[in-house]
């Protein structure tokens, strides 16, 4: 498979705008406990549901239970979050992209536990893309090197941010604000609301760690 699409139990405010995957034919959904829900509201039948469902009524468990053929169900007392288990499961088809959605709202250190697996899964399957997304945001982990970015109208800005070390040599191209070998340091916000001015553009960089942020206005 091309795509996996892991939906979490965030706030539902928080959760990507699902028609632009309805019209996709090769892509899998994985629910992480209350996200199973969440897609069932929305008409979507996950292929798989995991997570230990303790915060789920007896009534919303029987439906979940009723309706996904494919249900793994933990102790709730664990190691990993659910969102860490659903990432599992969608490493383990070894697909182009992983999306998340459900975690960038409510408690932020679902938030902060969400990005730190983010990392970790880009580190040790670069191949694959990972991106958390709303309806307004996509985040993703860039390994140094060459990246293209494509235009995207749901994301019009563009931010870049050191992840625990210093970004080194970045060169922007095809932006509003170019740049030529610079540096991101730690804690600086300097990269921040850049724009596309051409059909695609590319960052690259030699050393370090990059959080790229697209975003739209609310």
């Amino acid at each position: 498979m091309d795509k996996i699409l892991i939906c979490a139990g965030g706030p539902k405010l928080e959760l990507c705008s699902f028609d632009r995957f309805r019209k996709e034919s090769n892509i899998y959904y994985i629910g992480a406990d209350r996200g199973t829900l969440y897609l069932l509201e929305e008409g979507i039948v996950p292929h798989e549901a995991v997570g230990d469902f303790d915060s789920l009524t007896e009534q919303e468990w029987e439906e979940i239970n009723r309706k996904v053929k494919k249900i793994d169900r933990h102790r709730a007392e664990k190691d990993e979050t659910d969102t860490d288990l659903a990432l599992f499961k969608a490493i383990s088809y070894n697909p182009k992209e992983i999306f998340i959605t459900g975690v960038t709202g409510g408690r932020l250190d679902h938030f902060e536990a969400a990005v730190r697996s983010l990392y970790q899964m880009k580190s040790q399957y670069p191949h694959i893309e990972h991106k958390i997304i709303n309806r307004h945001n996509e985040i993703s982990i860039l390994l140094p090197g060459k990246h293209t970015i494509r235009r995207d109208e749901n994301y019009r800005y563009l931010s870049f941010f050191s992840f625990q070390q210093a970004v080194e040599n970045v060169t922007l191209r095809g932006v509003k604000y170019e740049t030529t070998r610079e540096r991101i340091e730690v804690g600086s916000s300097r990269f921040t609301s850049n724009e596309l001015v051409d059909e695609q553009g590319y960052i690259s960089f030699s050393s370090g760690i990059c959080l790229m942020i697209r975003s739209s206005d609310l």
